[in-house]
C-alpha cells in the first residue's frame, strides 16, 4: 500500500523560510509595521535601537519577519560575538594601546575645507597623531600656489594637499600640476563636495542628489533631502554617520592613504 504523507498543503502555499540577519551597527533596515527606516545603533536582549537620518532613534522588538532589509523580509537577531580581535582604529589600521603622540612633522597636510578637515581627523586622528602629521585646511584652492611657495616644502618638509573635485580639465587639475614637484603631492576625489564621499547607505538614502548647475550644491542637497536649511547642522548629521573607513567611498581613502605615506616617507 502506498504511504502518503499527513501534509497536504501544495508547495506554492507553504511559506519560505526567513533569512535571520545579525543586528549589527550600521545596518540601514525598515521595521515592517511602521515603515520607520534607520541604522542600527545598538541591540540589546529582545529589542534593536534604530537611527534615521534626522539622528532620531526608536526601540523595535526583536520580532519574527518584522523587518525589511532591501525591501526582502527578515528577522533581526542579536549579533554574535566571536573571539577577541585586535583593535583597530577607525581608519582600518591595528590600534596601538598606550601609544603617545609623536612630535609634530615638519611636513604637512592641507585640505581644502573645515569639513574635509573635521572628516580627515575623525577616521584618519589616531593614525596621524601617532605619525606626527599635522592637517590644515585651506578656504579654497586660489591661492594654493602662493600657500606651497610660503611653505617652502623640502626632502625633510614634505607637504601632502587634498582637494575637492580633482577631475581633468577642472580648475583644481590646472592648479595641481602647477604646485606639484618631488616634494609636494596634490591627490583629490571627483566629488563636488566632500560631502558627496560618504556613502549614502552609510546616511539611509538611495544616493546624493543631483543639484541643478549654479545652485549652491549644500543647500540643493538639504533641499532635496528635506533637511532643515541649516548647511552647518546637516554636516553634522553626516559627520555622525561617519563611524569608519567603511562608511566612506574608496577614491577618498586611497587618495588620503597616499598623501600620509608620502610626507611620512624616510
Amino acid at each position: 500500500m502506498r504511504e502518503y504523507s499527513a501534509d497536504l498543503t501544495p508547495p506554492w502555499k507553504k511559506s519560505r523560510p526567513v533569512p535571520e540577519v545579525p543586528a549589527d551597527p550600521g545596518l540601514v533596515v525598515e521595521e515592517a509595521a511602521t515603515g520607520w527606516c534607520g541604522a542600527v545603533v545598538a541591540c540589546e536582549s529582545g529589542t534593536v535601537t534604530l537611527e534615521d537620518r534626522f539622528a532620531k532613534r526608536r526601540v523595535f522588538p526583536l520580532e519574527p519577519r518584522g523587518f525589511l532589509l532591501e525591501g526582502a523580509v527578515v528577522t533581526l537577531v542579536r549579533p554574535v560575538r566571536g573571539p577577541a580581535r585586535p583593535a583597530r582604529t577607525a581608519s582600518g589600521s591595528v590600534a596601538v594601546p598606550g601609544a603617545r603622540a609623536r612630535v609634530a612633522r615638519a611636513g604637512r597636510i592641507y585640505v581644502e575645507g573645515r569639513h574635509d578637515a573635521e572628516l580627515v581627523e575623525k577616521v584618519w586622528g589616531d593614525d596621524l597623531r601617532i605619525e606626527g602629521v599635522v592637517v590644515e585646511y585651506l578656504e579654497g584652492v586660489d591661492d594654493l600656489p602662493a600657500i606651497v611657495a610660503e611653505f617652502a616644502p623640502g626632502p625633510d618638509a614634505r607637504l601632502g594637499v587634498l582637494v575637492d573635485h580633482l577631475v581633468e580639465g577642472s580648475k583644481e587639475s590646472r592648479l595641481a600640476a602647477a604646485v606639484t614637484g618631488p616634494d609636494v603631492l596634490v591627490v583629490g576625489h571627483p566629488y563636488v563636495d566632500v560631502w558627496q564621499a560618504v556613502k549614502p547607505s552609510s546616511l539611509g538614502i538611495p544616493a546624493w542628489p543631483v543639484v541643478p548647475r549654479g545652485q549652491d550644491w549644500k543647500t540643493g542637497v538639504c533641499q532635496a533631502l528635506g533637511w532643515p536649511p541649516n548647511t552647518g547642522a546637516a554636516w553634522q548629521h553626516v559627520l555622525s554617520r561617519v563611524g569608519s573607513y567603511r562608511d566612506l567611498e574608496p577614491s577618498l581613502l586611497g587618495s588620503v592613504e597616499h598623501l600620509i605615506d608620502f610626507v611620512t616617507a624616510p
